[in-house]
């Protein structure tokens, strides 16, 4: 059945101010529905399409034999060598069909067993036209490992444990959630100690911990193979391959499993916006040209990441990364995909060297890739078609129109984009501003000013922030103060006073003003100190900054603790209430003068005063619902590292006149650099 076109009506039903852009979004539309019609008519629809590891790679079938496939056009020869036949490259030759797709398949051992150990190493040796041998890991393996002290280079295993070592998923999906809290994490740094951290441990310490904080999803960064631990997973080479760094694919699945039996959903952060140039384990120059997986010449490189760019607009290409996205779904059960670099993949120019105002006319037009567009459209589609509860999540700092509008409506079908510019933000008026320069008004433009009808994350800071180079936001807060001042047994400094406040304002300011989703990246959340550095040359290949320090907020004596609970309780506070899944807030005051912000989202009343010397007693609010209120959350009670100055057993009552444009009012009392979020009784 073939997709419908899309009219000029559904478009301006969306965004009015795309008039003149209605030529263009009808037309990356239609180059999105040959492509679905196509692959209906040739591939039998997504659900055949996106199968292709189950035809491509290694594959066992219920004999035992071993179906071996891989597209590689150019070469003229191709043969499967392993542990599993000493490595002949005779042994086992591999027949060609017209589309460059070579296969093989290896028989059962005559006692009906699976002729390929495993575990076993193994790669496709082939020849090119010009007589040249070349040997790859198989594109679509599933399972690599890399041993540092013989070679960088990755090998290849076949991965078919005994089904008594399989995982068995024991616990359903969790439902969509209807407010998404994301906890952001990296297995391999969620340990203490000077290593890498592994799934199992990840399981035991780390799913508790963020269960009992209140997030209810999980971003897995840097899972998928990659060939250099310090990218943060950014340079993949085996796309089908978990980390082995981590431990088994069975070791991830028990992850995710665990995770759902919690009510946690968790994502994948899926690179598909480049992949590693690495050669003799990565996709490139796989056949021995560059242009297989990749376009040719300067359009398939990535100048600053150093990697190879994908041709969207290629059959092949569009199975492997479609396929890729079904894979994790089906294998693994993840609940859906954080797309990095997409805006990247939008424009040809990649975003280098290149601002965005926000003018329409910069996303339409030549600087935009069609081809990788339509491929981001045809994955949301399919994923979403085949998978209703799937969410996915775009990293785009463009600001690109409809991205986040379904692809039936015009749009690219994302469910939420991450709002880049609230962190960046914080980060200059830390760095360049005093407290009494704070643009408030400027702080509430940049939280609200999102495309309406399009879902945004906001955070305050995420792993950018956190990497070496950067500063958290604790640390541009208190800085070497952290190393000095943040036991109770020492001096409470203004440094750390103010740091404390204000982190925990910050905090609450964007989770509840700043979008329909919220996102920390681990550590942050109780002001983690210092910063996040990989083993690299550089540092003597040191663990010391690759690891989260859970020692500093799990002592009672430590100041972390405070910051810790107050994104226990504002997360708690949301689940509550449930205000990332209401409309945006109604800002009733941006009081320049006083540096207080008032402003009501699903029902609560929250109040800010950012001012660093003066507090406010009776200080009079507009409240739209009249009635009586009471403290649901204060930044000021000692728990959280406050001064208990508020009464958080006080009541509220409503006056019926109009005040700020609201039809009542009442009267606060607001410290200086606390907040409170008040609730009807």
């Amino acid at each position: 059945m073939s997709t419908a076109s899309l009219d000029r009506k559904t478009i301006l039903d969306t965004d009015p101010w795309l008039e003149e852009n209605v030529a263009a979004i009808i037309h990356r539309h239609d180059l999105f529905r040959n492509w679905k019609n196509k692959l209906e008519e040739t591939e039998g629809g997504y659900d055949s399409f996106t199968q292709g590891y189950k035809k491509f790679g290694l594959n066992v079938l219920p004999d035992k034999s071993v179906v071996y496939r891989e597209w590689a056009p150019n070469v003229k020869e191709a043969v499967l060598t392993g542990d599993f036949n000493e490595w002949s490259r005779d042994s086992h030759p591999m027949q060609r069909n017209e589309f460059g797709v070579w296969s093989i398949t290896v028989p059962p051992t005559s006692d009906g067993k699976v002729a390929i150990p495993h575990d076993s190493k193994l790669k496709i040796s082939m020849v090119t036209p010009s007589g040249e041998r070349i040997e790859r890991l198989p594109a679509w393996i599933t399972r690599v490992t890399q041993d540092l002290s013989v070679s960088e280079v990755y090998d290849a295993r076949f991965w078919n444990p005994p089904e008594e070592e399989k995982h068995k998923f024991k616990h359903a999906k969790p439902p969509q959630p209807r407010s998404v809290r994301i906890y952001e994490a990296h297995v391999g740094i969620s340990t203490s100690e000077y290593r890498v951290g592994t799934y199992k441990e990840f399981t035991s310490y780390m799913l508790p911990r963020i269960k009992d904080l209140g997030y209810n999803t999980i971003q897995l960064m840097a899972i998928m193979e990659h060939a250099y631990y310090a990218s943060f997973g950014y340079q993949v080479t085996s796309f089908f391959a978990a980390s082995s760094r981590y431990g088994t694919p069975e070791d991830l699945k028990e992850l995710v499993d665990t995770a759902h039996g919690m009510g946690i959903t968790v994502l994948l952060d899926i690179v598909h916006s480049h992949a590693c140039n690495n050669v003799l384990d990565g996709l490139n120059q796989f056949d021995g040209t560059d242009h297989q997986y990749f376009h040719e010449g300067s359009r398939g490189r990535h100048e600053l990441w150093d990697s190879r760019l994908f041709n969207y607009g290629h059959h092949e290409v569009l199975r492997f990364l479609m396929s890729n996205l079904r894979y994790w779904i089906e294998e693994y059960q993840f609940d859906g995909f954080r797309f990095d670099g997409v805006t990247s993949m939008m424009y040809k120019h990649h975003g280098i060297g290149t601002g965005f105002s926000g003018g329409y006319n910069e996303y339409f037009g030549d600087t935009v890739d069609l081809e990788a567009l339509v491929y981001l459209m045809l994955a949301n589609d399919s994923m979403h078609e085949l998978y209703p509860q799937c969410i996915t999540i775009a990293e785009d700092v463009s600001g690109m129109p409809l991205l986040c509008i379904p692809v039936s409506k015009g749009g690219v079908g994302f469910d939420y984009r991450l709002s880049m510019a609230i962190p960046d933000m914080w980060i200059k008026l830390l760095k360049h501003k005093r407290d009494d320069e704070w643009d408030l008004s400027n702080i509430v433009h940049t939280l609200t000013n999102r495309r309406h009808g399009e879902k945004s994350i906001a955070y305050a800071e995420s792993h950018d922030q956190a990497l070496v180079g950067d500063k958290t936001l604790a640390f541009w807060l208190m800085d070497k103060e952290m190393y000095t001042n943040m036991s109770d047994l020492t001096e409470y400094t203004p440094v750390i006073a103010r740091g404390i406040a204000l982190h925990k304002m910050i905090r609450l300011l964007v989770h509840s003003l700043g979008g329909e989703g919220y996102l920390n990246f681990e550590g942050n959340e109780f002001g983690h100190p210092e910063w996040l550095d990989f083993p690299r040359e550089g540092n003597e290949n040191s663990f010391h900054y690759a690891r989260r320090q859970w020692n500093v907020v799990d002592d009672p004596l430590l100041r972390y603790r405070y910051l810790n609970e107050f994104d226990k309780a504002m997360n708690h506070l949301e689940d509550k209430y449930g205000w990332l899944a209401a409309p945006q807030a109604y800002v009733s005051l941006k009081n320049e003068v006083d540096k207080v912000i008032v402003y009501e989202r699903a029902g609560l009343v929250f109040v800010f005063n950012f001012h660093p010397t003066n507090s406010f007693l009776d200080y009079r609010i507009g409240v739209q619902e009249p009635g009586e209120y009471h403290i649901a959350l204060s930044s000021d009670e000692k728990r959280f590292g406050g001064f208990d100055n508020i009464d958080i057993n006080s009541k509220f009552f409503t006056t019926p006149m109009e005040w700020n444009n609201r039809k009542n009012w009442t009267h606060v009392y607001v410290p200086s650099r606390t907040c409170i979020v008040l609730a009807k009784v």
